[in-house]
């Protein structure tokens, strides 16, 4: 990315304040089709598992590609807290990581608003011997952890809610090793609200006294997330038995002992926040590129290609990248679809649904109640201001064309409804978005290549 784009409306540095302190960006509108190719960063989800797993590896390890974003500088400073190491190589951006011995006590981690650390942390402060007190940002405080925490009581730590139970602020006691003589080497796990509780208790499992099994019951979300963690898991020779019933009677996952190895490791682009790009070529007509898609991959946003391809994109994934090929808001098609593996795609798929000619139904989603914010609420409520027909369900959102008009859009400190405001802005005019910088959690940089992608002509961001 240069310095000589041209200037136009929608660049960070022309965010404006209000009276109340809050920074409003104007969101750019279409020019007409665009022609770009967007460098996405790399993937949140690996970067988090693969900093993990080379913390507590049995040799150094260089990470390619990692993520620059506050939720990966929050999981990097939670383990050298607990006890890692790890630098960025300035001349290539490289993650240097130097393992932990075992993991440390007496410290403590801040969360942020970062479900990863949240969630994937307390079961290695469970294997350090002292407390570890679990700290966060106000909007975590009603992220939901209960059901790792209560794992982690049976098999013999001793956890300490300092707040509302089953929510930040809390603290984790450690004897040095789990499972305890005598506890089960079976826990049992309610994922129905979030697979990172599954996640959080595989990636810790290589360092346990013996193999451990993790088993979900009823219908677990996200489960490609779980695959990510597997695979992971795998590719570090750490030996995984999974038993997945695709009819979401029942789900396990056996855990050798064995610390993964060390070594490089590369991580692909954010796939799922490559979601707006792709959505800005079906509202502005023309062509979006994503160069170095994978060509197989267990990450969430790979179902972009199915899901704008029913909402009316040309989709094409070759050697040069994944290009999607959008008709302009007149072409938009609503869609009926279950998002409950894939539901941090959920904002982008409404912002398409609200533009699109025809209704729009997205179920399977009531765990997004307990993300940043309650995102079905926080949607629905966003959509009518901007005079849009959205209306809650128990486990989605309906969604219905109506005439939308300029509004300001909040965000509630959540990145995917920044990037929301942000596609519907594309086709509206006049809609600016509250603190906009929000989308720095895991994209840097979001106003830049936002603006860059919309240069007239097309560019490269």
């Amino acid at each position: 990315m240069g310095d000589t784009l041209p200037t136009s409306p929608g660049d960070a540095g022309d965010a404006t304040g209000s009276a109340d302190g809050t920074t409003w960006w104007p969101a750019p509108s279409s020019w007409g089709p665009i022609a770009a190719t967007v460098e996405v960063p790399g993937s949140k989800s690996e970067t988090a598992r693969a900093l993990f797993l080379a913390a507590i590896a049995d040799a150094p390890g260089r990470l390619h590609g990692a993520l620059d974003s506050r939720d990966t500088h929050l999981m990097a400073e939670g383990l050298e807290a607990l006890g890692a190491g790890i630098s960025r190589e300035p001349c290539t951006g490289d993650l240097l990581v130097e393992p932990l011995d075992h993991p440390r006590g007496g410290t403590t981690v801040n969360c942020g608003l970062a479900g990863t650390v949240l969630r994937f942390l307390p079961p290695l402060a469970a294997l350090a011997e002292g407390t570890t007190t679990f700290l966060g940002d106000e909007s975590a405080l009603v992220r939901p952890v209960r059901p790792v925490l209560d794992a982690l009581d049976a098999w013999g730590a001793h956890t300490t809610y300092l707040g509302a139970p089953g929510f930040l602020p809390f603290q984790v006691s450690g004897a040095g090793a789990l499972p305890l003589p005598g506890a089960p080497r079976e826990v049992t796990v309610d994922a129905s609200a979030s697979s990172q509780f599954v996640s959080a208790l595989l990636l810790s499992a290589p360092l346990m006294d013996g193999p451990v099994t993790v088993r979900a019951t009823g219908r677990v979300v996200s489960l490609p997330h779980i695959a990510m963690t597997v695979e992971a898991l795998r590719g570090r020779g750490v030996e995984v038995r999974a038993e997945v019933d695709e009819g979401a009677a029942t789900h396990s996952w056996t855990v050798a002992p064995g610390r993964p190895h060390g070594g490089d490791a590369g991580i692909d682009p954010d796939l799922s926040n490559a979601g707006p790009f792709l959505a800005a070529a079906l509202v502005c007509g023309g062509t979006v590129r994503i160069p170095r898609w994978p060509a197989s991959t267990t990450q969430a946003g790979d179902a972009w290609r199915d899901l704008l391809t029913r909402m009316g994109a040309e989709v094409t994934l070759d050697e040069r990248g994944l290009q999607v090929a959008g008709p302009g808001r007149d072409g938009i098609r609503g869609l009926e679809a279950d998002l409950s593996d894939v539901g941090e795609l959920t904002p982008t798929v409404a912002a398409l649904a609200v533009l699109a000619r025809t209704p729009s139904r997205i179920t399977g989603i009531a765990h997004l109640r307990g993300h940043e914010t309650d995102r079905l609420a926080a949607l629905a409520t966003e959509i009518t201001r901007l005079g849009g027909d959205a209306r809650e369900l128990p486990d989605g959102l309906e969604i219905r064309p109506a005439p939308l008009h300029a509004a300001r859009l909040r965000t509630y400190a959540d990145h995917r409804m920044a990037t929301f405001a942000a596609v519907i802005g594309l086709a509206v005019p006049g809609v600016e978005v509250e603190d906009v910088e929000t989308t720095a959690k895991t994209m840097p940089d979001f106003p830049h290549l936002w603006r860059a992608m919309l240069v007239p002509h097309g560019t490269t961001a």
